[in-house]
């Protein structure tokens, strides 16, 4: 059992750390999970209940807090809060920054001070007091919380840095009145600390709500009310009023209120929330529609199947919000970088400030040098006002923000990007894995073909009527694809089904029961071979014949005698043979599995371009083939149809679940293709690499801003207004790269 929380108060990756090591100690939590993109907790139970009272607990005791509402206008709402706050924070820190900024012009171009010594140190201390006190209080707060939990974040390096800067100020003003020793005041540059942080942190929250489009605009899907016929009566319900088997009317230009099948008349139906298909597609009676897609020209009678957290665009939301919790494997190393970096950091800030003063002609040397190309230096400051400087920068620069948003904005992005084209990204670690594959194992039916079957030859060794309507009447109970297709056929034909008795399923097989009284057997060679059966030569070369064909047959025997071939044909979908080329030329090798016969499973090969074949083996069996080629050091990909394929999927390096809209199998794989096509696998693949690249790219350039600007703020060379700002920048630059994967073509 798994649960989404919404976590309010968080603002980096110490953050996020915190909140997860908090919610992982209550009793009763296998996994946990918390995404800093999405401010939200994945908490993953043991079996049973859980007591969600200990979770809110658990991360009001972390110094954060859950929200509980998560509908689509309460999130909205959130989100233009958060917002708005930031803006109004951001507005008032410059309004009493600028002033700031003003007042220290004079000195730094004629080197005079307005007003004199002590009034220009009080002016200086008061606006800053205000900017770091007014709209910096949160983060003081936060800086507050999270060290008396143990657990210093982001916000303590910078309230540490703007305080220490304050207090220079302080001390200068005291200086003013011949109350304290002459020493270099960075007042000023307290206030502006806090400005470009809170600046920061607004654009930040600015571009993560973009990020975040994709689940908002799937949430937004869902029809609010439905037009339903109750007792006789039309009338207009909620949505979430909705019942099982309710019988909706949908009209033309309106969103078909939930999940159902249509009972009366035809449209074409605009599926592309579902399938990322452009192409409105036909919808006539005893077709399936989804909620939150849209009617286009005809008038529908649809009778709900399924309704609230059941229906596809439900679980596909559920999916997308797990996926975007979920973490990659790589990110376990920046995880394990950032739940020491600010501790790192503070020790770090100290031993600077200790380096300045115990080796003080060293650094000068070095202040001395610098000045000469870098106008921010002055060595005539003094050795501790140096010493501090350094120190300030040092807790100002370094931000563990960049390394905490590079993973889960990237797979915000890439997951949300995914849902809109029909491609349900369910593990996070699949971003990663896809591209390291190898080996893609496809199931024949339902895949390379379309699952489809219909009856192509009839080859009766008694009489044709009784051949047929026997094999019919027997295969009505069955659920096999090719049992319909010989009822499809036979009824077609214009025979009456008769009742039967005794039904049993062979997996793998075939089926047998009792027809009129009389024994019914149909299955492959092998079962009738089992049961005795004699085929007579003639009849067993037209089996190899069709099946060299790419036909499968079934044989029937009726009370221990052979009685005739039923041949089957699935057609090939349009895209496979185009698909399987291209993963060859991207390196991979395509293999069929497949229960059918090998004859058939070959000549199906043959047609789409693929050399090896593993036939006739049943569904439990599929996974010790994907088994025997993982011993082989193989990285495997498993392309099934998510229900009978399932085990395969699971025991696969990555399992693609492959269908059409409600018939999607969602929890059969790591990957949920709701387009019944390969080239949507290659869409996933091309989106896989696409993501992971962000993630490289974002870790890259958190990485390398904190080892370049780290030493440089050591030596004194960053001022500490620029190493804020650098700092600020180095996070919103991992959001909006992130952001860049929406413009990926994903076309196969």
């Amino acid at each position: 059992m798994k649960k989404s929380l919404q976590i309010e108060g968080m603002h980096c990756a110490g953050c996020a750390n915190s909140v997860e090591d908090a919610l992982a100690e209550v009793s009763g939590v296998k996994k946990v999970s918390v995404n800093l993109a999405t401010e939200k907790a994945l908490v993953e139970f043991e079996n049973g209940s859980i007591d969600e009272s200990a979770l809110k607990k658990a991360v009001q005791s972390a110094g954060y807090d859950i929200k509980e509402d998560d509908d689509v206008a309460s999130i909205e709402d959130s989100d233009n809060e958060k917002l708005e706050r930031a803006y109004n924070k951001m507005k008032w820190a410059w309004g009493l920054t600028i002033p700031i900024m003003l007042w220290m012009l004079p000195e730094m171009i004629w080197d005079t001070t307005v007003g004199g010594e002590a009034l220009y140190h009080a002016i200086m201390v008061a606006l800053s007091a205000g900017v770091i006190f007014y709209p910096g209080l949160e983060t003081l707060k936060g800086a507050w919380k999270s060290t008396l939990n143990a657990a210093p974040n982001m916000d303590v390096l910078i309230a540490m840095g703007s305080l220490s800067a304050l207090a220079t100020g302080l001390v200068a003003l005291l200086h003013a009145f011949g109350m304290a020793p002459p020493f270099h005041s960075f007042a000023g540059i307290a206030g502006m600390i806090m400005a470009f942080h809170l600046t920061g942190r607004y654009v930040e929250t600015k571009a993560k709500g973009r990020a975040s489009e994709a689940i908002k605009k799937l949430m937004t899907l869902e029809a609010k009310e439905a037009r339903i016929i109750r007792n006789g009566k039309e009338m207009t319900v909620s949505v979430r009023d909705l019942n099982v088997d309710d019988v909706m009317i949908v009209r033309p230009g309106e969103k078909i209120p939930t999940d159902g099948n249509v009972i009366d008349g035809e449209s074409r139906v605009d599926e592309s929330i579902a399938t990322g298909e452009s192409m409105p597609v036909k919808k006539v009676k005893g077709d399936e529609v989804i909620g939150g897609t849209i009617n286009q020209n005809g008038t529908m009678k649809v009778q709900a199947t399924k309704v609230g957290e059941q229906t596809f665009l439900s679980q596909v939301i559920r999916m997308v919000e797990e996926a975007q919790g979920s973490k990659v494997p790589i990110q376990e190393f920046a995880d394990r970088i950032t739940a020491i970096f600010v501790p790192v950091i503070l020790v770090l800030a100290a031993v600077t400030w200790a380096a300045w003063m115990i080796f003080p002609d060293f650094f000068h040397q070095i202040a001395v040098w610098g000045a000469g190309f870098i106008p921010w230096i002055n060595p005539a400051m003094g050795d501790v006002a140096l010493a501090f400087y350094a120190a300030i920068a040092v807790l100002v620069i370094a931000c563990p923000c960049a390394l905490g948003l590079a993973t889960p904005t990237a797979l915000m992005v890439g997951t949300g990007l995914g849902a809109e084209n029909g491609i349900l990204i369910r593990q996070g670690k699949a971003v990663e894995i896809l591209r390291e594959i190898d080996t893609v194992i496809l199931d024949k039916t339902g895949t390379i073909t379309e699952g489809k079957p219909s009856v192509t030859d009839v080859v009766a060794y008694i009489d044709e009527d009784k051949l047929l309507k026997y094999a019919a009447s027997a295969e009505n109970r069955s659920e096999h694809p090719i049992g319909e297709a010989i009822v499809t056929y036979a009824k077609s034909e214009g025979y009456e089904l008769l009742g039967s008795t005794a039904f049993e399923a062979v997996t793998g097989k075939g089926i047998r029961t009792k027809v009129k009284g009389e024994k019914v057997l149909i299955g492959n060679q092998s079962f009738m071979e089992e049961a005795n059966i004699s085929i007579p030569t003639d009849y067993s070369e037209q089996v190899v014949a069709l099946e060299n064909e790419a036909k499968t047959t079934v044989l029937v025997a009726i009370e221990g005698e052979f009685a005739g071939i039923l041949s089957v044909a699935d057609p090939i979908k349009n895209d496979s043979q185009q698909a399987i080329s291209t993963f060859k030329d991207m390196g991979l090798e395509p293999i069929i599995i497949t229960g059918d016969n090998k004859r058939t499973a070959k000549a199906v090969a043959q047609k789409v371009g693929i050399e090896k074949v593993i036939a006739g083996v049943l569904p439990d069996q599929k996974s010790d083939e994907v088994k025997k080629l993982q011993q082989q050091g193989r990285k495997v990909a498993m392309i099934g149809d998510g229900i009978n394929d399932a085990p395969a999927l699971t025991q696969a390096d990555i399992g693609i679940a492959i269908g059409t809209g409600t018939d999607v199998a969602i929890e059969s794989g790591d990957i949920v293709l709701v387009q019944g096509d390969l080239s949507s696998v290659i869409q996933a693949m091309k989106l896989s690499q696409a993501t992971f690249r962000k993630i490289k790219q974002n870790l890259f350039w958190a990485f390398f801003y904190n080892v370049v600007m780290i030493p440089l703020a050591l030596l004194g060379m960053m001022h500490p207004l620029l190493a804020e700002a650098a700092m600020a920048f180095s996070s919103i630059n991992v959001v909006f790269n992130s952001r860049r994967l929406q413009k990926v073509d994903l076309s196969a």
